[in-house]
């Protein structure tokens, strides 16, 4: 095997580093649903690798380096960690399908992609299958053998077994205020969703070693995190029955450490200059915050992203006349 080009290694390294990165957040997620996170990450990983190999084929081009690059893993790993725990194996598959076909390939292969290719993958499955992306399993999850049954379609999902999330019953909440939901909703920990919580600081965790090994610059994530908490500061009115809920509890439900250091950080479809990253983080956590609140999905972070990827070239040019402009 020949060895790697400069860039290609450099690529390695970076993607080598965001797997070691998701394992905090991979352990949380496997403490609190169980079975069914490796059985994502197993089918995502395996399907995106699969089209990877087949689309390098069909160009003529050879598997190596492409194919041990591991953007194609990272893709598929952070789409299946963004997917409900025993989701059917079939809604993974087209999942991670769709990631590398639509999201990758479709573009010229890595480093032309226009768009985040885990949350396109991500996106297309929410709208295509709503009702399946909608099952959140209730903490604790299965065994392995109920939950290949499940996954595969051969043993039917026990009563109560999937439940709404705290972004869900705090949207649709009408009479009990944030302290009752706290206090009487099983969806909820002690300052975010339940589970969810902890899930996301072992996510803030892996994103604090990246910024530290330099893997990409601290202007999406503070931008994203900044912005989610200053909106919702401004439009929390405590705990009444009409409260959207607090900033800490912005901060640590749904997906949002994930969407701050794993997902606004994607460095092709992203932004490239300083200025251009924070306003494209700035953006995400304000469309965070509107799609959770207002919009018709629970929790905002593929959408907010795909969106902002359509404004990054928007972003760059505000970015470049801002720094030609001369001081006054």
């Amino acid at each position: 095997m020949p060895p790697l080009e400069p860039a290609d290694e450099r690529l390695r390294q970076a993607m080598t580093r965001v797997l070691l990165a998701t394992l905090p957040g991979v352990l949380a997620l496997l403490w609190f649903h169980g079975w069914g996170v490796a059985l994502n990450l197993l089918l995502s990983g395996a399907t995106a690798l699969a089209v990877e190999a087949l689309v390098l084929r069909l160009r003529r081009r050879p598997l190596k380096p492409d194919l041990n690059d591991g953007s194609a893993l990272v893709s598929a790993t952070l789409l299946a960690l963004a997917l409900p725990a025993y989701c059917p194996w079939w809604l993974t598959v087209t999942a991670a399908a769709c990631a590398l076909l639509l999201g990758k390939h479709l573009w010229g292969g890595v480093g032309s992609n226009p768009f985040n290719p885990a949350m396109l993958g991500y996106a297309l499955v929410l709208v295509a299958f709503p009702s399946q992306m909608s099952h959140w399993p209730a903490l604790h999850g299965m065994g392995l053998s109920e939950g290949l049954q499940q996954v595969f379609g051969a043993h039917p999902a026990p009563d109560a077994w999937a439940g709404a999330t705290a972004l869900d019953s705090l949207r649709i909440n009408t009479s009990l205020t944030v302290d009752e939901l706290f206090a009487n909703d099983p969806a909820f920990g002690r300052f975010g969703g339940r589970g969810v919580e902890w899930v996301n600081l072992a996510f803030l965790a892996g994103g604090l070693f990246l910024l530290q090994q330099r893997v990409f610059s601290w202007h999406a994530p503070v931008g994203m995190l900044v912005s989610l908490s200053a909106v919702s500061l401004l439009c929390w009115n405590g705990s009444g029955s009409d409260s959207h809920g607090s900033p800490l509890f912005h901060l640590f439900s749904g997906a949002t450490m994930l969407g701050a250091f794993f997902i606004a950080t994607e460095p092709v479809s992203g932004a490239k200059a300083p200025l251009a990253r924070l306003l494209f983080g700035a953006g995400m956590g304000l469309l965070v915050y509107l799609i959770r609140t207002w919009g018709g999905y629970p929790d905002g972070v593929a959408f907010a992203v795909l969106l902002m990827n359509l404004g990054v070239p928007a972003l760059e040019r505000f970015a470049e006349a801002r720094q030609r402009r001369p001081l006054t």
